[in-house]
């Protein structure tokens, strides 16, 4: 017959290899959830680094169809390229110009595109819009007709509603 100590002792075992499997188990889930903590963190990290570099691209085709409206449409090809590689510190970035002649009296058709390697392969933003030739002395600063009050217009809505 088994003594008293003896039995203790073959608990005492038992519950050691318990603690030993649930420490174990522990760690395994632990390390999933460690794993998958990453993985959501370097997901949402190239997740931002695409809507920045989207966000570039937006400012960049704004920034040359500016300079198309400053320069008139047919200015602007004389004096500037309508394709290659952006400026410093935008190397890695494409942009390319389509100033379509829609004829006399009528607007060009611009669209500027912006091309950038991503992680899944080329990106690009494209913009397009119409701006009109500039018309009389290009010396003359452009002015509206009337004078546009924008704080009356701005505050006259507010009181409206």
């Amino acid at each position: 017959m088994l003594q008293r100590s003896e039995v203790r002792g073959q608990r005492s075992a038992g519950r050691r290899g318990v603690a030993l499997l649930e420490v174990i188990i522990g760690a395994v889930l632990l390390a999933i959830g460690l794993a998958v903590i990453i993985s959501l963190a370097s997901r949402a990290l190239r997740t931002q680094i695409d809507g920045e570099k989207q966000m570039v691209a937006a400012w960049l085709a704004d920034e040359y169809l500016n300079m198309v409206l400053v320069e008139g449409p047919v200015n602007y090809r004389k004096m500037y390229d309508t394709s290659g590689r952006c400026e410093y510190p935008f190397g890695e970035y494409e942009f390319a110009l389509n100033l379509e002649d829609q004829g006399i009296n009528f607007p060009f058709r611009v669209t500027a595109t912006i091309r950038w390697p991503g992680a899944s392969g080329d990106r690009e933003v494209s913009v397009q819009t119409l701006i009109a030739e500039r018309g009389g002395d290009p010396l003359q600063p452009r002015r509206p007709f009337e004078i546009v009050d924008r704080e009356e217009r701005w505050y006259g809505d507010q009181d409206e509603q």
